[in-house]
């Protein structure tokens, strides 16, 4: 393979250094791909999932059997009373907006406890009554409590903020573009029990985009009112080809259902068409891509950091989402990161990628995604917003080996730039 690369004898080095450091973590992923096989495959059989689960329904989509049974296996899975697994849901942001607009009424407080989300859920959110349709327009308060210097929950400011009309906390599993270290199950659990005693009525929702399947446990497991997240990302496993899914108790997603569909369908209704041998073969498959993309985030992180950039997590810290983050510090070895990663893509890898505006974010953004389903983060990708300190944010990979070799493409660019740049930290 090295032989392929400008670079081949330091990169084949940083390789090989690498793959010695990490051989213990990776035994470790796939044995709770293992735990999670063994789970998934225990509720399809309990389920009895039939060839006729997987057929298509038209118009309404009333009594789906597919449908539900789907939605049944999913909600076990992820220790919630009922889900939705749906392809009306356009993206993960959907699925979080029909959460919040489904919890929250006029003249309720939204609280992000875990700092400002992701920037595409400004526009939700909203500013004003500027007749937007976001949260803001309909008389919702919203209040994000950036986390201590240690990257903790500021509990002292979330319960001064917290009042009578709080009537959702929310929380954001995943870093998204910022340099805090993503929320573990275990810690999201205590947020929710601290959550209950500031505002025992208010419902507690986790954004739960790029988590599925990386821990032995799910938000619901551990009290979470609500989770929301994309199918073209961890439970879609890489065959889904759009959709979100909603899991939680009841009588939130029934509200959510209610914002999603229409009040009294709520999940009655919605045709499946040709989408669900899809579902239930991507779910099934969930957790080996998930453990995949893992195993390549975690190679990443050792041959960077052999490569002299800080990387996190590092390679031997624990994970909670498929997320790997690598510190470049300068626009140019961002930009040549990207490029090396759409070089190495199945799909466009002819096409060069730049920084350019993107809806829902405040500065430009340059994405790397050759991927068969457009935006699939399951997939491998890898972006950063051009701003300092010059992040590049790494997820997914259907296979190990793509990852590898899409990463010591990059690398190869990048070893091109420090030619130009000496003070480059490329030792």
């Amino acid at each position: 393979m090295y032989e392929h690369f400008k670079h081949s004898r330091i990169l084949k080095k940083w390789s090989e250094e690498a793959q010695l450091r990490i051989d213990p973590v990776i035994r470790s992923i796939e044995s709770r791909v293992d735990t999670h096989q063994w789970r998934l495959l225990e509720a399809y059989r309990d389920a009895g999932v039939g060839e006729h689960h997987l057929s298509s329904s038209t118009g309404y989509g009333y009594d789906d059997a597919g449908r539900e049974t789907l939605e049944a296996i999913v909600a076990r899975l992820f220790g919630a009373e009922t889900a939705l697994f749906r392809p009306h849901i356009v993206s993960g942001t959907h699925a979080i907006a029909s959460c919040l607009f489904g919890v929250l009424r006029p003249g309720d407080q939204l609280l992000y406890i875990t700092g400002p989300p992701y920037d595409t859920l400004e526009k939700v959110i909203g500013k004003g009554r500027d007749g937007s349709g976001s949260l803001a327009d309909y008389g919702i308060s919203y209040q994000a409590i950036p986390l201590t210097p240690e990257g903790k929950v500021d509990w002292r400011r979330v319960r001064e903020e917290a009042g009578a009309g709080t009537r959702c906390f929310a929380i954001q599993r995943s870093r998204g573009y910022s340099e805090r270290s993503s929320f573990r199950v275990e810690e999201i659990g205590e947020m929710v029990e601290k959550c209950r005693e500031i505002c025992p009525g208010a419902a507690v929702f986790v954004d739960n985009c790029y988590g599925e399947f990386v821990e032995d446990r799910e938000p619901t497991h551990v009290g979470a009112d609500l989770i929301a997240g994309s199918l073209i990302k961890n439970p879609g496993g890489g065959l889904a080809k759009s959709g979100g899914y909603i899991a939680g108790k009841k009588k939130w997603v029934d509200r959510a259902a209610a914002r999603l569909v229409a009040p009294g369908i709520l999940a009655e209704g919605g045709a499946t068409h040709g989408y669900l041998r899809d579902y239930y073969q991507g779910f099934f498959l969930a957790p080996h891509v998930v453990g995949e993309a893992l195993k390549g985030a975690v190679f990443t992180s050792a041959v960077l950091d052999a490569a002299g950039f800080e990387t996190t997590p590092r390679f031997d810290e624990p994970r909670t989402d498929i997320i790997q983050l690598i510190r470049l510090a300068d626009p140019k070895l961002l930009v040549a990161f990207c490029e090396g990663i759409q070089a190495a893509s199945p799909v466009d890898a002819h096409v060069r990628p730049e920084p350019s505006p993107m809806p829902g974010y405040t500065d430009p953004v340059i994405m790397a995604a050759g991927t068969f389903v457009q935006g699939a983060s399951i997939e491998l990708s890898a972006d950063g917003p051009l701003r300092p300190p010059y992040l590049a944010y790494m997820q997914g990979g259907l296979t190990f080996s793509h990852v590898k070799i899409g990463v010591l493409t990059a690398l190869d660019r990048m070893l091109e730039h420090r030619r130009r740049f000496p003070s480059e930290s490329v030792r």
